[in-house]
């Protein structure tokens, strides 16, 4: 059962409030379901499947034999759509579960640290490398035949553990395209986030920046650089694409006034930007996202 949430089919899942976790395990010929996004945390495993398109937001990726991914984003769009994929034998194991399943404070207690990481993480949605997969796959091939329900709910929490496990997985979206504030402990740099969120569209001078946190430009470079991992820059960058995907996506604005109101001030300089992050045009992204999208 579906509703209808703006451009994007709102799954309505099987799950009732006395259910753990909700499995399907099937073997199938192509992908059909369209873009669509749902309350419940999902693990979702594909084999056999090379050449198939994963949309997670603004992420857009082309899938290998084997595909492993977690979302706990509630409201983070997501695809997996047939692309250039020929295979008839595709396997995909969906498991889905509530956030309730971490019932109380249960989430909150040291065993469950890595777990509770990882979930915070995967609201932009993440991927899980080869060796993961090999490790958590006896486990997830076995899932759907577990006859003690028990028993399935302590393999669903190993299967957790060990993919929370792996320190090399990649986070799919960007922050700013699911509006994910980014965690940390100081005060400038919280106060450097929300000046760029509230300014991005204009120009945005390194020296103003410091005299919000009352630094040196060259002591905010390397503070910010630090605490962060990205220059000052590549944050402003990333928060102005962010801003041009969602109106590209939501919006029939022409790629012009997109690059401008989201504080480019050139056209070729966005489109080079765009290019080189995305891996494609502003209008090939628009093209190839709006063709997962359905109204029901």
């Amino acid at each position: 059962m579906n509703e209808q949430f703006g451009h994007i089919i709102h799954e309505i899942t099987p799950l009732s409030d006395k259910d753990c976790f909700y499995i399907a395990d099937r073997r199938k010929s192509e992908f059909t379901y369209p873009l669509h996004s749902h309350n419940e945390y999902e693990i979702n495993y594909i084999e056999n499947a090379e050449g198939v398109r994963r949309i997670v937001g603004d992420s857009v990726e082309i899938i290998g034999k084997y595909d492993l991914t977690l979302i706990a984003g509630e409201d983070l769009a997501h695809v997996w759509e047939q692309h250039d994929c020929t295979s008839k034998n595709i396997r995909e194991i969906t498991i889905q579960f509530s956030k309730d399943l971490f019932f109380g404070n249960f989430i909150n207690k040291n065993q469950f640290n890595s777990i509770r990481k990882m979930l915070q993480k995967a609201q932009k949605g993440i991927n899980f490398p080869m060796e993961t997969i090999m490790k958590v796959y006896p486990m997830l091939d076995t899932l759907s035949a577990e006859k003690s329900g028990f028993y399935a709910v302590i393999k669903l929490l190993t299967i957790l553990y060990e993919l929370s496990l792996c320190n090399n997985c990649h986070t799919l979206a960007s922050s700013s395209f699911v509006h994910i504030e980014e965690s940390t402990d100081s005060r400038r740099i919280r106060k450097i986030y929300e000046y760029i969120n509230q300014h991005y569209s204009e120009e945005i001078r390194l020296d103003d920046l410091a005299n919000i946190v009352g630094m040196t430009p060259v002591a905010l470079s390397r503070f910010f650089k630090l605490r962060t991992g990205k220059t000052i820059s590549d944050h402003i960058i990333d928060i102005r694409l962010g801003n041009a995907i969602r109106l590209l996506v939501d919006t029939s604005n022409s790629i012009g006034e997109i690059c401008y109101d989201s504080g480019f001030n050139n056209l070729s300089n966005f489109n080079r930007i765009f290019k080189k992050r995305k891996d494609c045009s502003p209008k090939e992204f628009r093209e190839n996202y709006r063709k997962t999208k359905m109204i029901i």
